[in-house]
């Protein structure tokens, strides 16, 4: 039986053709000669036919040898792609890790880790930037901390938690306009929520294992920036639909007081770390993506 499967004894004849002889191809490739004669024997004889006529000074192809080259040319192609291919991946990036990361969960949650992941890994330099990141455009990137996962095959999507979300105001606005005792009630008060699809955004809410109630409103406020949900919450213009992580500390301190809290409502979208597939082997993604997660997810899980 041959040491040198079927795939590499076509590339070495594809070699041996390309350098014109066996003592050639040999050198390329770091086998003894005679293995790469023997491997050249052993392939005509597993496919029953002759691919090189041999002189003392040169190889001729046989009919079937053209015929068959290309094919086996092929294999040195993909091969070297490969090799390339690791490593470009495994290739030791320089610069800053450049992270994008949404703006409202930048400045809450990265803002505290970022100055401990530097004391952690101080060789690896930060560039970060809060906006959200173009996805399109993974050239402006290495990591991007993105509400939402994606199904993409050039992108390695790491989850982070879904937040949990609440209604909350505070206690001047309930004091104002009552509290509402059951989900039907929020009809009669003033609803800031996430941007709606449509004129009514629908809030579902559950209790126990069974009960469900769904309740349609007019919002007084739809934007898709937590933020912007979060103070003007806090400025008493009504109930706010909010990640609870976001309201925390106000809950704590008493500034703001949670709205119908037996009623549990669904997570809000996934925060994600993304980045290319590319980058998976890069040492300081795997530092930075790792740390997140080490940190964000505690973070996230309602308290």
């Amino acid at each position: 039986m041959s040491t040198i499967w079927m795939p590499a004894q076509m590339a070495l004849f594809a070699k041996i053709v390309d350098l014109n002889g066996f003592s050639a191809a040999a050198r390329a490739l770091g086998v003894p000669k005679a293995a790469a004669s023997r491997a050249i024997a052993e392939l005509e004889a597993a496919l029953g036919v002759r691919l090189l006529e041999r002189t003392t000074r040169r190889i001729h192809l046989t009919p079937v040898g053209r015929l068959l080259y290309p094919h086996c040319r092929r294999i040195i192609d993909e091969a070297d792609a490969v090799r390339a291919g690791a490593a470009d991946a495994n290739a030791e990036r320089s610069g800053p890790l450049r992270v994008m990361a949404d703006p409202t969960y930048g400045r809450v949650l990265l803002a505290p880790i970022v100055p401990r992941f530097l004391e952690r890994f101080p060789d690896v330099p930060l560039d970060v930037v809060l906006q959200a990141a173009d996805l399109a455009d993974p050239s402006q990137w290495d990591v991007a901390v993105h509400v939402g996962a994606i199904d993409d095959a050039r992108f390695v999507c790491r989850e982070l938690g879904a937040p949990p979300a609440v209604l909350c105001a505070t206690p001047a606005y309930l004091a104002a306009k009552g509290t509402p005792a059951k989900p039907i009630d929020l009809r009669a008060h003033a609803l800031l929520t996430p941007a709606a699809s449509g004129p009514e955004y629908r809030i579902h809410l559950q209790r126990g294992a069974a009960q469900r109630e769904e309740v349609g409103v007019h919002p007084k406020l739809a934007v898709n920036d937590p933020a912007v949900l979060h103070a003007s919450t806090a400025a008493g213009l009504g109930i706010g639909l909010l990640p609870e992580f976001l309201c925390r500390q106000g809950l704590v301190t008493g500034k703001l007081v949670r709205v119908l809290e037996g009623w549990a409502l669904p997570g809000t979208l996934p925060l994600c770390a993304i980045y290319p597939a590319s980058l998976a082997a890069d040492r300081r993604v795997e530092a930075y993506v790792g740390f997140l997660a080490a940190n964000v997810i505690p973070a996230l899980a309602a308290t």
